[in-house]
């Protein structure tokens, strides 16, 4: 029994991973790359994990694959699941799912005696992506000089 539960914890890390690589790739291919974010992918997909999610897929997908009655049903829900997150390399739904979780509107950047008001694009490790309304352009900002309102 414990190799099996073994068995599934390890299909299931393999099945989710597989499912967020395509919904990561997704987002950093049509919202990242296409606003010219210089963030490199692996970034991306460490830095933007969440916990509670991967975990539950570990669980659904280990007892789907190893403990649920028919394989063509698992099989069948796994094809679904893969459907819905590639729908992410469509380039307006990339763009949209990569705006409603990176992007932050309505936000005031003070970076010395400059001010900025506009949106948030990306905000990384280190820098922040700012679209400015004034300039009409995305501008990169090191996190360390700036105050965000």
């Amino acid at each position: 029994m414990g190799s099996k539960l073994a068995s599934a914890f390890l299909a299931g890390m393999f099945f989710t991973f597989f499912l967020d690589f395509f919904f990561v790739l997704g987002v950093f291919l049509n919202y990242i790359e296409a606003q010219g974010i210089d963030v490199y992918y692996n970034v991306l997909f460490a830095d933007h994990q969440s916990l509670l999610l991967f975990v539950t897929g570990v669980i659904v997908f280990g007892y789907l694959f190893l403990f649920f009655y028919s394989t063509k049903i698992a099989t069948i829900i796994f094809g679904l699941c893969f459907a819905l997150v590639n729908l992410t390399q469509i380039p307006s739904v990339g763009f949209a799912v990569g705006e409603m979780m990176f992007a932050q509107e309505n936000k005031i950047i003070k970076e010395g005696r400059h001010t900025y008001i506009g949106k948030v694009v990306y905000e990384g490790r280190d820098m922040i992506w700012f679209y400015d309304n004034e300039l009409k352009e995305i501008i990169t900002l090191e996190k360390d000089t700036v105050k965000q309102q």
